[in-house]
């Protein structure tokens, strides 16, 4: 008996002298010792698809446990920046940095500081800055020929050219002005529009409408655009909407921080959707980290995929595959032959 569990001894021995020659020729760790890649689960739809995008091909592809932490920005950053294990996200696939700058500034220096395990590294955008304005539909300044529609504001190109054109926008309670669409009470681009109104001299030709909710923003420009009518007001994206409907952004003058700080009178500001992780994880997984430098997508994109999930009623997972299927000339640059086949394999 002894000698038996000598030999079992040797045996698991030369095991784990094999599987670490493998290990270090191969450079893979066994899934079962890879600390899990958890995400920031943040509460819009574009993120929440970009994580299992990314999620399924780090699982299937490269052989990580993944988590999925839902929670708000701030909270969930904060549990990034510390990393203490758990359920704390070590990803965040898209920042909207400008939203938290201060707290975003914090991480960073953090992320650069040698004496501290706190911080996080950003390894890139994952689309071109997010975009917010106001918009009329494409129809209304080039025409529709497929749906009948006749060009009824060609010259219509920046906010300069609408008054000009009230007159297509009148507004069905007050028709002696037009009617532009704004933000909902408690959206800080309400206050930025009010702001732009005045700057823009607007008040004498348009009234103000500020729907009841985000829902009943998009219902009215989609409401419109099927029906071939005018339109006019403010939207951004990354949204369905913009991914499901032609609009053209208006022209206004280029973005300046002190004159949108005091009367507005300029373009909104683009806000920076950076993928950042916390700073170790490169150490323990620079496979993830290779693979999320190279991830990067579009405006477009963003806009395409939540509008299959407006059409079709699906969740971030469908939406997903949806993605992986689209744009398999895509995603499949940003890993190895090796990855791609097991994706796919793991997609049937």
């Amino acid at each position: 008996m002894r000698k038996f569990v000598r030999g079992t001894k040797r045996l698991s021995i030369l095991l784990a002298a094999a599987l670490l020659l493998v290990t270090l020729c191969t450079g893979t760790v066994p899934a079962a010792d890879k600390q899990p890649i958890v995400f920031a689960d943040l509460g819009w739809d574009s993120v929440q698809v970009h994580n299992r995008v990314a999620g399924f091909i780090i699982e299937h592809g490269l052989g990580y446990p993944i988590k999925f932490t839902p929670g708000e920005t701030i909270l969930l950053n904060k549990a990034l920046i510390s990393a203490k294990g758990g359920d704390a996200p070590n990803v965040n696939m898209e920042t909207w940095t400008e939203n938290w700058q201060e707290l975003y500034d914090e991480g960073l220096a953090k992320g650069k500081d040698p004496n501290t395990n706190e911080g996080f590294i950003r390894l890139g955008p994952n689309f071109p800055n997010s975009v917010q304005g106001w918009y009329v539909p494409t129809y209304m300044i080039k025409g529709d020929p497929e749906r009948g529609i006749e060009a009824t504001a060609p010259d219509l190109k920046s906010v300069y050219d609408m008054p000009e054109y009230w007159e297509l926008f009148k507004d069905p309670e007050d028709p002696s002005k037009g009617l532009f669409y704004s933000c909902i009470p408690g959206w800080s681009c309400r206050d930025v529009n009010n702001k732009k109104f005045d700057a823009y001299g607007l008040r004498d030709t348009y009234n103000v409408m500020e729907p009841g909710s985000g829902a009943a923003l998009a219902a009215s420009m989609e409401s419109a655009y099927k029906r071939g009518k005018a339109w006019i007001g403010y939207y951004w994206a990354p949204t369905w909407v913009l991914g499901k409907l032609d609009m053209t952004q208006l022209e206004e003058p280029p973005f300046d921080p002190a004159i949108f700080e005091s009367t507005a009178k300029c373009a909104y500001p683009a806000v920076k959707c950076d993928i950042i992780v916390h700073k170790k994880l490169p150490e323990w997984a620079p496979d993830v980290a290779d693979f999320l430098t190279k991830y990067n997508t579009t405006l477009d994109i963003n806009n395409k995929f939540l509008a299959y999930m407006q059409d079709t009623g699906g969740k971030p997972p469908e939406a997903a595959m949806w993605f992986l299927k689209t744009y398999e000339d895509l995603w499949t640059q940003w890993v190895s032959a090796d990855v791609v086949a097991k994706v796919k394999a793991a997609m049937k």
